[in-house]
Parts: C-alpha cells; structure tokens; sequence
C-alpha cells in the first residue's frame, strides 16, 4: 500500500474509529432500553427505506472522482441534486399510501429516512471527489456516533422504535450539512440554474452508472429487506432483531476499515497511471484485507455468544449464536466491500451487476433454506455456506482481471 493511499486511510480510518467508538460503547445500554421487537421494527423500516436511498441519485453521484473540471462537476451535482428531490418527493407519496392500506408504523417517515441517507451518500461522494478525507472522517464521527447518542437520548425518553429511527436520520442530515461545504462552482443555487441539456449531456456521459450501478445497487439493498421480511414472516420480530444486531455490530469492522478504504482506493484506481499499477494495488489490498478478515472471522466464531451475551445482555445471547454461524460470511463480505469499486473504477459495471445479481439468488436461497432447515441459526449457516464459492471467484477475477476471460469486450484495466 502506498505512502499517500496509507496516509488518507489512516485518516479515514481515525475518524471511522471514534465515530463507531459512541455506538460500541452505547450499544450494550441501547440493547437494554429497546428490547428486539423494536430492534425489529425499526431495521426492517431502514432496509425498506436503504433500498430508495442507496438508488437516490441514479448512482450519479460516483461519476464524481472522474469529473476534474469544476464546471462539469457543478453540473453532475445539480444532476444529482433534481433526482434525489425528486425521488425523495416520491418515497413521500408512497410512504403515505402504505400507511393508509397497512397502517405499518413509523413508515410515513420513509421520506425522512431516504432524504437523509441519500443526501450523506451523495455528499460524501463530493467530499470524496475533492480528497477532503478529514472533512470525511469527521462526518463519519458526526453521522454514526451522533446517531447513537440520540438512540439513547431518544430511548430515554420513551419513543421506542421511533427513536432507533429519529436517531440516525437526524445524524445523517447533520453530516449531510458539514460536507456541503465548500459549494460547488456556482454555489448550490447556482445548481438550479444549470440547463437541462448540460445536465442530459451529463447523465449520457455516465449512462453506466444507472444502467448498471444502480440496479446493482437497489439488488444489494433490497438483499436485506428480503432477509427481515423472510426472518419476520417465519420466526417473529424478535428474530429480526436478532439478525439486525448480529449484523450490525459483526459489520462494524466492515463500516469502519472496508468504508475508509473504499473512498480511498475509488479515486486512486480512476487514477491509476497504466494497468499494472491499478491490478497491483488492488491485489495488495486483497491480500492485507484477507489476513484481517481471517483475524475477524476467528474472533467472531470463537468469541460471539460470549461476547453478545455479555455486552448486550443474556437475552441478546442468540444475536451472538447468529454472529458465529455468520462469521466466514462476515469475514468474505469484510474484504469484498471495499475492492468492489474497481468495477468502477475499470468500467465493468455490467459484469459487477451480472454477478452481484447471481450473488444475491444464492444469499436468498442459502437464507431461506437454512429457515427451513434449522429456523434463525440455519439460516446464518445457509448464508455462509451459499456465499462462500460466490466471493472465492470474485477475488478470484479480480486479481487475475487482465486475463480474465468473461469480462465484457470494453471492460479492460485502463491501459
């Protein structure tokens, strides 16, 4: 790893630890307040709402790094800008109709939820395109740790799975607020005023990021909707909440090193200076990314019940139980994250959806025979062991991508 790459994740890296350092340390007083029901609730309303978010901006926003002139960029952001209006108007409509035929509580909020984690999403991509890694790093202690301590404020107060929600929405706009600055060319009124044919032209410049990225993307996100409701539907809300904390909490190392590096790596590999570089970068990645994994996977299969039980509370021992039975899943999904902005960076984004969308049949498959086989433990077994040869072959084509042979005729490391 590069001095320069070593250097900015390391900054990231810092101010990923203290933003998961409040909800490590409030977790376990979080997990005795809301009980799993709650938890329950609340993670299957951020999935429903992740899968609106996630796809707010069409994916433009991550053409950002690859736009250098100023102007251009103020135009991909007033692009952006007009698509997540508008599709936050939207989550509003069907928030509201949801409501009225299910009466499904907290769900009117979903233009809350989708407003706030699609402005982060986008914005760090700004921040991200300008390398402003410390403004990064002190969003993410902003965002995460700001969301925790309101958690508990909120819980506190009684609000119940109201306030799991209220927390991390009102977190995220704040985050969303301190990377909005500086404004680009213009100044963000300016974004209004832009012509909708430079804003055309734009989006068919970078027509491979909705066309690809952004199915991918809501596929992804829509993975864990499906997981809560199939987990809800056969074992209860109180499984769901298991599930969710179990994520939760093994992802964080994911959230925190995977994160920093991926907004790192993006713009270093549109940089790369020939081929070689890029493959060689990504493969050092890799390989220093599997040892950690391994590290974690070990962690959690040996020390989960145990660490669960203790932290959380005995009645969140089961949590634990699913860590474990999830822990090679974890460990794969831990060094997968972050390389997955090569399909990016390299332009294969139409290879990246056709396996992601293959990966995702297997994830559901493994969960729901798992539930069937042996309920929550089996499904977190039935997840691992339907993942594992998934992402052997990802890494696989990854650090062998120039001579792989499935790749789409266009898609090449940049020469």
């Amino acid at each position: 790893m590069s001095r320069g790459l070593l250097r900015a994740t390391l900054t990231l890296l810092a101010g990923g630890a203290l933003a998961q350092l409040l909800p490590l340390l409030l977790g376990p007083w979080l997990t005795r307040i809301y009980s799993p029901t709650e938890f329950g609730q609340f993670s299957f309303l951020w999935a429903l709402a992740s899968n609106v978010a996630v796809v707010a901006c069409a994916r433009y926003e991550f053409a950002l790094p690859m736009e250098t002139d100023a102007a251009r960029a103020a135009v991909l952001m007033a692009l952006c800008a007009r698509l997540l209006l508008a599709v936050t108007a939207a989550s509003a409509v069907f928030g509201l109709i949801w409501w009225a035929w299910q009466d499904l509580a907290l769900v009117w909020l979903m233009p809350l939820v989708v407003g706030s984690a699609a402005a982060t999403q986008w914005l760090t991509m700004w921040a991200t395109s300008a390398r402003r890694f410390q403004w990064l790093a002190l969003s993410r202690v902003l965002q995460y740790g700001g969301a925790a301590l309101l958690q508990l404020l909120f819980g506190l107060a009684g609000l119940g799975a109201l306030g799991l929600l209220l927390g991390p929405v009102l977190a995220g706009l704040a985050a969303a607020a301190l990377l909005a600055r500086p404004a680009p060319q213009g100044g963000w009124a300016g974004l209004w005023r832009i012509p909708r044919s430079a804003m055309a032209a734009m989006a068919a410049k970078h027509r491979d990021f909705p066309l690809f990225n952004t199915p991918h993307a809501f596929a992804g996100a829509m993975q864990d909707s499906l997981a809560m409701l199939l987990i809800a539907a056969w074992t209860g809300d109180a499984a769901a909440g298991f599930w969710a904390l179990a994520l939760r909490y093994s992802k964080a190392p994911a959230s925190l090193i995977g994160g920093a590096l991926s907004q790192v790596l993006y713009p270093r590999l549109v940089a790369a200076v020939n081929g070689a570089e890029a493959l060689a970068l990504v493969r050092r990645t890799m390989g220093l990314l599997l040892l950690l994994g391994l590290a974690l996977m070990l962690a959690l299969f040996v020390w989960g019940p145990w660490a669960f039980a203790a932290l959380f509370g005995e009645r969140w021992q089961e949590a634990g139980e699913v860590a474990r039975a999830l822990s090679p899943y974890i460990a794969l999904h831990f060094v997968a994250s972050p390389l997955s902005v090569a399909m990016m960076a390299w332009g294969a984004q139409a290879w990246g959806l056709r396996l992601a969308l293959a990966g995702q049949l297997l994830f559901v498959a493994g969960l729901a025979g798992g539930l069937a086989l042996g309920g929550l433990i089996g499904a977190a077994w039935g997840v691992s062991a339907a993942m594992l040869g998934y992402f052997v072959y990802f890494f696989w084509a990854l650090a062998h991508w120039q001579d792989f042979p499935c790749a789409d005729e266009h898609v090449s490391v940049p020469a």
